[in-house]
């Protein structure tokens, strides 16, 4: 036995043989800086820590019995100018482990899954006693049709300018749902794009805010809302339901997920549900949605002129969607003589709960006893609504397409 053959053999065989191209290099350094943003900076860890590491196994040239990781050729396959149907028994026996992962994003089961786990966190109450705040809500999707224009004029297809426009609702698992189906060639830098300026609201709104008000204006103390009655917390989500998804039958996977979800935390009689909704059920999807989701970022899709192209079109559309909401609060503000503080328009985008935390932050610095938080709850979850009426609005004008 030669040791000399035995240890070339090695060599060879391993993975740093294996790397061929330097954008393989370029990612992996990528995917460091977002492992570096999610666990130093604090920013969205839950899911940057996963999309990153997922970014870190796909871009490493490694197999497992001469099976890749993740194999862009199952979801993606185009013989003669005709998208191939997705072939999940093939993917099931010869597929990679992000590639059986990747199923859950491809059939809509995880996203769906996560707004069940949000809707049985979110509270209504805030909204159903203030309904006004749906329109702050819907105010604040102005960035997506914004962007859904300054995409289609740069030169992105109708269905993939939908997905990088839904950025706009600062709604991540939405992007997710929505870009899965229009546009999954750019669901990593879209998926990338939106987690991304959620976790840096804090960042982007504040400037905008004060940019857009008056001191007096941001000084304003709203009244104390009423309390909203067991009943009506119950009946809400079932009438929502109903009226949405006749409205918009695209949209029932995710807001029926919602709102059955916000029935589990309300009804009173399904705690257990409720509590393995939020918490164990939602934990595990997080790791697989976001391990699967960052899968996608391979060397020779991902570094394209596209994705910063992407980047920079969902900037505008989230710095559209909080000017926006910003907009109607200061008309309301008018037409009511001052009892609405504008600020809370701002928490419209759906990111629940740090917008409303920046709206109720910006309040106190111009007036420590203001206590806005209550109040910009009602705009932040009727932005997760707004956000998912959108996406469905979206998948019906482009689902052909």
């Amino acid at each position: 036995m030669n040791i000399l053959d035995t240890l070339s053999g090695i060599v060879a065989s391993s993975g740093f043989a294996n790397i061929t191209d330097i954008r393989q290099v370029i990612m992996l350094i990528i995917a460091c800086v977002l492992l570096y943003l999610g666990i130093g900076k604090k920013f969205e860890p839950l899911l940057l820590v996963g999309i990153a590491f997922g970014m870190l196994l796909t871009n490493l040239p490694i197999s497992v019995n001469d099976t890749p990781l993740y194999n862009p050729e199952y979801w993606i396959n185009v013989v003669d100018g005709v998208v191939q149907p997705i072939n999940y028994g093939e993917i099931l026996r010869h597929g990679g482990l992000l590639d059986i992962l990747y199923i859950g994003v491809k059939t809509g089961l995880y996203p769906s899954l996560i707004f069940l786990g949000v809707g049985a966190m979110t509270d209504f109450s805030p909204m159903i006693a203030n309904p006004k705040s749906l329109l702050l809500g819907a105010a604040a999707q102005l960035g997506v049709y914004c962007a859904l224009i300054m995409a289609v004029l740069l030169g992105f297809a109708g269905n993939e300018a939908a997905s990088i426009a839904i950025i706009g609702g600062a709604d991540g698992p939405t992007a997710i749902w929505l870009t899965k189906i229009l546009a999954p060639n750019l669901l990593a830098p879209i998926a990338i794009a939106a987690y991304s300026y959620m976790a840096l609201i804090p960042l982007i709104q504040p400037p905008l805010m004060r940019l857009l008000t008056t001191e007096k204006e941001r000084k304003i103390k709203m009244e104390t809302l009423r309390t909203v009655s067991k009943k009506e917390k119950i009946i809400f989500p079932i009438v929502v339901t109903i009226l949405t998804v006749l409205i918009l039958p695209s949209v029932a996977p995710l807001l029926g997920c919602l709102m059955l979800g916000n029935l589990l935390k309300e009804c009173g009689v399904t705690d257990r549900l409720s509590d393995t909704a939020q918490n164990n059920l939602m934990n595990i999807v997080t790791i697989f949605l976001s391990t699967s989701v960052g899968a996608t970022a391979r060397y020779d899709t991902f570094l394209k002129l596209e994705t910063v192209k992407i980047v920079v079109l969902g900037l505008i559309a989230f710095s559209f969607s909080t000017i926006g909401g910003l907009l109607l609060g200061k008309l309301m503000c008018f037409l009511t003589k001052g009892k609405i503080n504008p600020l809370i328009g701002s928490a419209g985008v759906s990111a629940v709960p740090m917008a409303a935390r920046v709206a109720q932050v910006e309040g106190q610095k111009a007036n420590p006893s203001n206590f806005l938080l209550m109040h910009a709850m009602g705009p932040n979850v009727a932005g997760v609504i707004g956000s998912a009426v959108a996406a469905g609005f979206l998948l019906q004008v482009f689902g052909n397409m």
